[in-house]
């Protein structure tokens, strides 16, 4: 699909306009749930850069991504569009169609000038989609060598992607300081020592990420355009934890979102709106001064910054829809695990459209949690898969591991860690089935093939990584685990 971009009198180019259009840094953290800082109430990571931006801008308690994997949830973020709207792009190691306009593409024919460094965009292959850079822009190997490109008085979009806190963690991290102690492990996952191992380096490389933030901060502050630039601390999707990552729980799809611009923006607050980090895309486009394309589903959040109220503000935000297809090639065949779902306040509906797969990919490898092929340490997945049938581990296991049924849905007033699927009582039939066509109704607004039909174009998709195809896990964990030196899904 084409997208014609409008211009209309007073937001194009008149020059009188141009110093009210913003610059944009968006800061990313990559598989970081939005729990896990200490704005955020987490009593033992440190993020005290990330915590200042957040007392000085605005905080979002319900923001989520489309997809609760990389290359979607950019994808969607970048397109203002849900996942199931973008062909090819609704999968991991896809492409993303030139068709499909971004943010960045809009705002460079406005004048802007767009950079990216770090991940952008993907894993994937952008040239399959015909396009010729990656769909975050032009690549840099840092903040000050794309500054230096900047003509004077132009304004700018940065995307800075880190890769923490992603899998592989440094294991045993030193100097982060950590008190295992002081770790509260969720109930979905065992309660041990080699957790609080394991989610001791994750919350070191979440440190890592708030270290990181810091020069681009001071570095706004020394060109003195800390005043006109909006700043976005986000994550693309949850943790890489057994029910986190490609899950469409809350561990898998929640994210943390800070905006910040005092000089626009009142700060200091906390928003209860569901958001999505779709709807950056919109932001974005609107403060610039640049018509919306129809195409975007998504709602900008305009109205949420300039308020100077906190909590609720705009009454429709009640809910949000999240997605899910083909994250990593883990199942015989390459096929995937699409699912939807529809979360409020009060709970979370989900429908699985493959029943009969496994969510977390074929055994033994159980390849969408963690280490996807078994080739790198994955501590909590690999205690799960060795005690499996041990009394307190079975049950986990079985939540994040195996098959679960067409519909699900948790009581998030009794059950916030999504253990206790109520989707069978019959004192929620009422509650599922309200949700169910809620959920129905917006997918039919935008036009998603798994309810008005049409071609799913990420079924069978190429998928731009083919070492993923045969895995070969490390021999570590072949002895470990008694596993095969390979395994192949291409049958």
């Amino acid at each position: 699909m084409m997208i014609v971009l409008l211009i209309v009198d007073g937001c194009s180019s008149a020059k009188e306009n141009e110093p009210n259009r913003p610059n944009i840094l968006l800061l990313m953290s990559d598989n970081h749930s939005w729990n896990h800082l200490g704005c955020y109430g987490d009593p033992v990571v440190r993020t005290p850069n990330i915590d200042s931006l957040a007392q000085q801008g605005v905080r979002f308690t319900n923001a989520f991504c489309a997809a609760p994997s990389c290359t979607p949830a950019r994808a969607a973020m970048l397109t203002g569009q849900d996942i199931w709207r973008l062909e090819e792009g609704a999968n991991l190691w896809g492409t993303l169609p030139s068709d499909f306009q971004t943010y960045t593409d809009l705002l460079e024919k406005a004048g802007y000038l767009v950079g990216y460094q770090g991940k952008g965009w993907g894993p994937g292959n952008y040239e399959a989609g015909g396009r010729g850079r990656n769909p975050a822009g032009n690549q840099y190997d840092s903040f000050e060598a794309f500054f230096n490109k900047r003509e004077k008085g132009q304004p700018f979009t940065y995307w800075f992607s880190s890769r923490n806190p992603h899998r592989p963690y440094e294991l045993d991290a030193q100097g982060a300081q950590i008190d295992l102690a002081a770790i509260e492990v969720p109930p979905y996952l065992p309660d041990n020592d080699i957790v609080k191992g394991d989610m001791a380096d994750y919350y070191a490389e979440v440190q890592d990420f708030d270290q990181q933030i810091a020069p681009f901060i001071q570095f706004l502050k020394e060109k003195g355009e800390m005043e006109n630039t909006i700043v976005i601390i986000c994550s693309d999707n949850g943790w890489q934890m057994p029910r986190g990552l490609a899950n469409l729980y809350e561990f898998g799809t929640k994210i943390p979102l800070i905006i910040t611009m005092p000089e626009r923006f009142t700060g200091g607050r906390v928003i209860e709106d569901f958001v999505s980090l779709n709807d950056l895309a919109p932001t974005f486009l609107e403060l610039a001064g640049i018509p919306l394309p129809n195409e975007m589903t998504a709602k900008s959040l305009v109205n949420l910054l300039t308020s100077d109220k906190s909590g609720r503000i705009e009454a429709e935000r009640d809910y949000m829809v999240t997605a899910r297809e083909r994250h990593a090639f883990v199942r015989e065949g390459g096929v995937g695990y699409g699912g939807r779902s529809i979360i409020t306040k009060d709970f979370l509906y989900i429908r699985n459209y493959e029943p009969e797969q496994w969510p977390a990919g074929d055994p033994p490898l159980y390849g969408d949690v963690d280490a996807h092929m078994l080739h790198y340490p994955s501590p909590t997945k690999v205690y799960i898969l060795k005690n499996k049938d041990r009394e307190g581990v079975e049950k986990l296991f079985n939540l994040a591991f195996g098959k679960r049924p067409a519909e699900e849905l948790y009581d998030l007033r009794d059950d916030p860690y999504q253990m206790d699927n109520v989707a069978e009582k019959a004192d929620y039939n009422q509650t599922k089935n309200m949700l169910s066509e809620k959920l129905n109704a917006y997918l039919k607004s935008t036009n998603d093939p798994r309810v008005v039909g049409g071609e799913m174009a990420w079924e069978g998709a190429k998928y731009f990584q083919e070492r993923d195809k045969t895995p070969t896990p490390s021999k570590s964990l072949q002895k470990e685990l008694n596993l095969k030196e390979e395994y192949d899904y291409v049958k």
